[in-house]
């Protein structure tokens, strides 16, 4: 039996790969700093199975945008909650809205379809036309004479 495939793991941006102490330096930043944030909400870590913080490369790009908006641009702890609460839900609302585009797109030829018209064609057939137009008039070459009776009997 063949040694199942092995597949390599690639890390991600998301990936919980630092502990707090090599995240703090690759912040430029003290370990309780980065603590409080925590506690504050500003970047939250995930957690390792014995509680130990593990911080991804997009948290440590959030600790420098912390630092940064706090340091150069004078916003308080609160201030820059809002603003991450607002940058995560325009990103949410982004996403939606990337979905919701890809379903018009698939959705339009459906819609496409629901603005033809049928019509009695050259056969008797049902043929579907473009909107404001009709089947060409049939030119019939019989002879023939259909005479119509009433019924009487009635």
């Amino acid at each position: 039996m063949a040694a199942p495939e092995r597949r390599e793991f690639v890390p991600d941006d998301d990936t919980p790969t630092f502990v707090i102490s090599v995240a703090a330096q690759l912040a430029g930043l003290h370990a309780q700093t980065l603590r409080q944030y925590d506690r504050l909400g500003l970047v939250v870590p995930q957690r390792s199975g014995g509680g130990g913080r593990r911080y991804s490369a997009r948290d440590v790009a959030q600790l420098r945008e912390v630092q940064r908006l706090s340091q150069e641009e004078g916003v308080s702890l609160s201030g820059i909650r809002r603003i991450l609460e607002l940058e995560d839900h325009v990103s949410a609302l982004e996403a939606r809205l990337a979905e919701a585009l890809s379903e018009v797109e698939q959705l339009r030829p459906q819609a496409r379809y629901g603005q033809r018209v049928f019509a009695a064609g050259r056969r008797g057939d049902v043929v579907a036309m473009p909107p404001g137009q009709r089947p060409s008039a049939v030119r019939s070459t019989s002879q023939a004479l259909v005479v119509w009776r009433p019924d009487t009997t009635r």
